[in-house]
């Protein structure tokens, strides 16, 4: 003990030497700074557990107490460095490990993954796409073999239809919602006609369910994932209409906890993927002065939502006193991205994006991203931890967040629905983010997570039939 009482004096004195450096030098850097601020001696890095002197520690917390150790040593190393010394965005590796996957077949490992291959199909094209680096062969192919999947899943030649995760699987609501989202990617619109949406719509009314929520699959598990998936289904293919819409709000906002997060059903534990899925799922039905006399209790979700990010890490966890992980950035963040545009547009009457009310810390965030969450090929949860085509995905969706704002247009509202309302535009708020040229990504959707434009680019075709 005495050893570790050392170590954490050397690392005080070390942090607050490279504060006062930092000051008399006058660097400006915003990303180094933040990173300081992070490492400040003051900050008692165990509080994010609520673990009072003296108690005994839980598994989860002892997981935590070792998370911040890597995380700080890390942050340390790079700032005895120098500002100069942050890590960028490895565009060449991750996108070398994005086009390797998608342009061959998987080792035998990824065979457990037999019902996820639609998914697996989104998460490496959206990743590309989101670094601007999606060519037409990768779409073309992804294209071809997406359909391949919905021609032969087990509801394909009966009266409805929808997409198995993969050759000859059970039409899923999840599946199809990656299917759908990855198509969108690929611009095909032969591919896109070949879809028989009205099938797709008897399909998804049978997995409705009369309280309002919908089933994953028929007589399948019902949660806020699936509510989302449907709708985002059903809007991107232009069928959404009353009777796939009735109730459904009013299911989702029983969903609410007393903690403020949405859990998968009333019930049960918020959590921050079941948030982002609930709140998207609202702001497709809602526009937000509807919204904000839904039933929703905003203050408390926003109270939750912001006690996600984790002041030491930068990062956010997904639930009460469970570790960060880089998904998160997404779940939650976009969660975030969301509230923002609610309260700025509807509760304070902000739409100037240089006046917007930022409800997280975007550097502290972008520096656990850049410092943490990069592996040497693309992207992972934490330090430790092997990357993945999941986390690569939603790691630089949280990225595309932290550059972003979500702004309210009304007139797009009228005139497309409620679910392309919003459109983001880059933080050029000084104070709030630093962005450099090589750590930029595109600006996403808010609703359904892929580079802005593609989704209403979809919903305009079938529009049109």
């Amino acid at each position: 003990m005495p050893n570790d009482e050392v170590k954490n004096q050397q690392s005080e004195v070390a942090v607050s030497s490279l504060i006062e450096t930092s000051q008399n030098q006058g660097i400006s850097f915003l990303d180094f700074d933040t990173l300081l601020n992070m490492l400040d001696a003051s900050y008692d890095s165990f509080s994010n557990c609520n673990a009072s002197l003296g108690e005994v520690l839980t598994d989860t917390i002892e997981k935590k107490m070792e998370v911040e150790v890597d995380v700080q040593t890390i942050y340390e190393d790079i700032l005895s460095e120098g500002s100069d010394k942050i890590p960028k965005l490895n565009r060449e590796m991750h996108s070398r490990y994005i086009h390797e996957m998608l342009n061959r077949p998987l080792p035998a490992p990824f065979s457990k993954l037999d019902a996820s291959k639609t998914w697996i199909a989104f998460w490496l094209m959206n990743s590309a796409a989101l670094i601007d680096n999606l060519n037409t062969k990768e779409q073309n192919n992804a294209a071809k073999q997406l359909m391949y999947f919905y021609k032969t899943s087990s509801g394909s030649k009966n009266t409805v239809a929808g997409f198995g995760g993969g050759l000859h699987q059970l039409p899923h609501l999840a599946a199809s919602y990656a299917a759908v989202l990855a198509l969108l990617l690929s611009k095909n619109e032969n591919a896109w006609r070949e879809i028989d949406t009205q099938k797709v719509k008897k399909w998804l009314l049978q997995c409705k369910n009369k309280d309002g929520s919908f089933s994953m699959h028929v007589g399948g598990e019902s949660d806020t994932r699936a509510a989302y998936c449907a709708l985002c289904i059903a809007q991107l293919l232009n069928i959404l209409d009353d009777d796939l819409r009735k109730g459904v709000a009013d299911w989702l906002i029983k969903c609410q906890t007393y903690e403020g997060g949405f859990a998968g059903a009333p019930g049960d534990e918020a959590h921050g993927g079941y948030t982002f899925c609930a709140l998207s799922a609202l702001f497709i039905l809602l526009n937000p002065d509807e919204l904000m006399v839904s039933g929703l209790n905003l203050e408390i979700l926003i109270k939750w939502t912001v006690d996600r990010q984790y002041s030491l890490e930068g990062g956010f966890s997904g639930r009460t006193n469970k570790l960060v992980d880089g998904c998160y950035s997404h779940w939650v963040g976009g969660t975030v991205a969301l509230l923002e545009l609610l309260i700025n547009y509807n509760k304070y009457k902000i739409n100037d994006p240089n006046k917007y009310l930022s409800l997280i810390d975007r550097q502290r965030l972008q520096n656990y991203i850049l410092c943490c969450c990069q592996d040497t090929f693309g992207l992972r949860d934490k330090p430790g931890m092997n990357s993945d085509f999941y986390h690569t995905n939603y790691v630089l969706c949280g990225l595309s967040m932290c550059q972003h704002f979500q702004i309210y247009d009304p007139s797009k509202a009228q005139k497309y629905g409620n679910a392309f309302s919003a459109y983001p535009i880059e933080i050029e708020q000084p104070n709030t983010i630093t962005i450099l040229d090589d750590n930029h990504v595109l600006g996403i959707d808010a609703i359904f997570g892929v580079p802005y434009g593609y989704a209403l680019n979809m919903y305009t075709f079938f529009s049109n039939l």
